[in-house]
């Protein structure tokens, strides 16, 4: 299922079926109620005739539809569309779940995509029904009801870590959306509830399009944990530093049944949203696991492998400026030579934090501060060294921008002018940082080890022939590859 075409009537179907698999696809608006729901909503079914379909919560808002308070369709996993398009649709949508509207404003979305307000706003009207405003508007909404509902932050508190600029809009959206107070949400039975844990922090619920390969996402990114900046707790979860819109924080990821539990410490509650959002692209949690094993479970190839882990995901990143200088590091070294030079970075040149958490001490260094830096300390190649320099003058300077509205094909062309900066680093960072879902890296060590294993050739050459079967996925593709290596 790549896209849904909300005039299809697989829509109906699905409805009608109960499927959970288009839940956050497509959004169902039901006219003799004024109320709109999941697909898999398991209410009674509605007539055909008194349906309507949307593509976001936000169209159905606009409509004036309120949520459904028994599916609760504001709080699935968004839409895997909005990674997948290139567009500027794809590009405004991921820009404003990282809360640029909360931040900047309409211009400021509209500075970022390199188009007028009057364009953006029409573009997101013709493709997802609602204006970037509208938008925004239901993502703090639902922001607002998951703090309410699921933790003893205090409502004004709430109101602000939402992203609302005034407790009034807070108070006017909630009761618009929900048809109910704020305090009426904040005294949902109890057993829906889990309050703060330890002073200062926050633990919330990350939902996620099941089957989900928990084990191997927090496998993939401790192999790689940068000492200070990441580790490995003893409850199995995933910790580190976060550097975010107002502030640091520190963030453990842990793996549960349908859920990531996230446990957040933040220095300002307002770098919610933002935080939210980054660790869901960083475990890739708004994917679609059903479309990719789709698309990859019969070839023969790699099909056996996707069969096998359905629940493959492909890691992003919380901070497009590190994972690029990372990639650098890591050209031409092993995974843990490129770690140990990362380390070197961040314990010169890191920040520490405000509140250190455990082994979690700094935040990686920022492209500014790397860029003013004197690299002879760094001990490596001096290609390597004026690589990394061309790479983090760019990034300060504001010539390249490595953020969720990146335009990829730019983007990408302006990295491989950079001095030392290859196909495969370019590729690596539209995989993890631009989320870009067909990424590939033919010329990978791992890409030409892990098809040899499987019994087939894995030059270069023969190893970008095979992928051209695995389009629109070849990123999951590769994750394969390279999982069955680590096995």
């Amino acid at each position: 299922m790549q896209g849904v075409d909300v005039t299809d009537d697989r829509c109906w179907n699905a409805v009608e079926a109960g499927d959970p698999r288009f839940d956050g696809w497509v959004f169902c608006g039901v006219t003799s109620t004024g109320i709109y729901c999941r697909p898999s909503c398991p209410a009674r079914t509605p007539k055909r005739a008194n349906v309507r379909f949307y593509t976001t919560a936000a169209a159905a808002q606009a409509d004036g539809f309120r949520a459904c308070k028994r599916c609760r369709p504001d709080a699935t996993p968004g839409s895997p569309e909005w990674d997948a398009r290139a567009d500027l649709v794809g590009r405004a949508m991921r820009l404003i779940a990282d809360g640029v509207v909360e931040r900047d404003g309409v211009p400021g979305l509209a500075r970022r995509l390199g188009y007028t307000e009057r364009h953006v706003h029409r573009r997101l009207v013709d493709a997802v029904g609602a204006g970037p405003l509208a938008i925004a508007r239901a993502q703090r909404s639902q922001n607002a009801r998951v703090l309410l509902e699921t933790t003893d932050v205090p409502i004004i508190d709430v109101a602000f870590a939402a992203g609302f600029s005034s407790v009034r809009q807070f108070n006017a959206t909630v009761q618009e959306v929900f048809a109910t107070t704020p305090r009426e949400l904040r005294s949902a039975p109890r057993s829906r509830r889990r309050p703060r844990q330890n002073e200062g922090s926050l633990v919330l619920r990350l939902p996620y399009r099941g089957p989900l390969d928990g084990e191997g996402l927090i496998a993939f990114l401790g192999l790689r944990a940068v000492p200070g900046v990441e580790a490995l707790a003893e409850d199995c979860a995933y910790v580190r530093s976060l550097r975010l819109p107002h502030g640091t924080g520190v963030v453990a990821l842990r793996p549960a049944d349908g859920h990531v539990q996230a446990r957040f410490r933040l220095d300002d509650l307002r770098d919610l949203g933002a935080a939210v959002q980054r660790c869901r692209m960083l475990l890739d949690l708004d994917a679609d696991p059903q479309s990719v094993v789709d698309a990859l479970g019969r070839d023969p190839v790699v099909g056996s492998l996707v069969r096998a882990a359905p629940g493959r995901r492909v890691p992003g990143h919380v901070d497009g400026d590190e994972l690029a200088v990372r990639a650098v590091l890591g050209q031409q070294v092993s995974v843990a030579g490129a770690t140990t030079l990362a380390g070197r970075l961040v314990h010169a040149h890191g920040t520490p934090l405000k509140r250190p958490v455990g082994d979690i001490t700094h935040t990686f260094p920022s492209a500014a501060v790397l860029a003013d830096a004197d690299p002879e300390g760094w001990g490596m190649p001096h290609a390597r060294r004026r690589a990394l320099k061309g790479l983090t003058g760019a990034l300060a300077r504001g010539e390249i921008t490595l953020d969720a509205g990146a335009d990829r094909a730019q983007t990408s062309a302006d990295l491989l002018a950079l001095p030392g900066i290859g196909p495969w680093t370019v590729s690596y960072i539209a995989m993890r940082v631009l989320r870009d879902p067909d990424a590939f890296l033919p010329s990978d060590l791992g890409v030409r080890h892990g098809l040899e294993r499987l019994g087939y050739d894995g030059s270069p050459a023969a190893a970008a022939r095979a992928a051209e079967a695995w389009r629109p996925y070849r990123s999951y593709a590769l994750q394969h590859l390279w999982a069955q290596l680590g096995a």
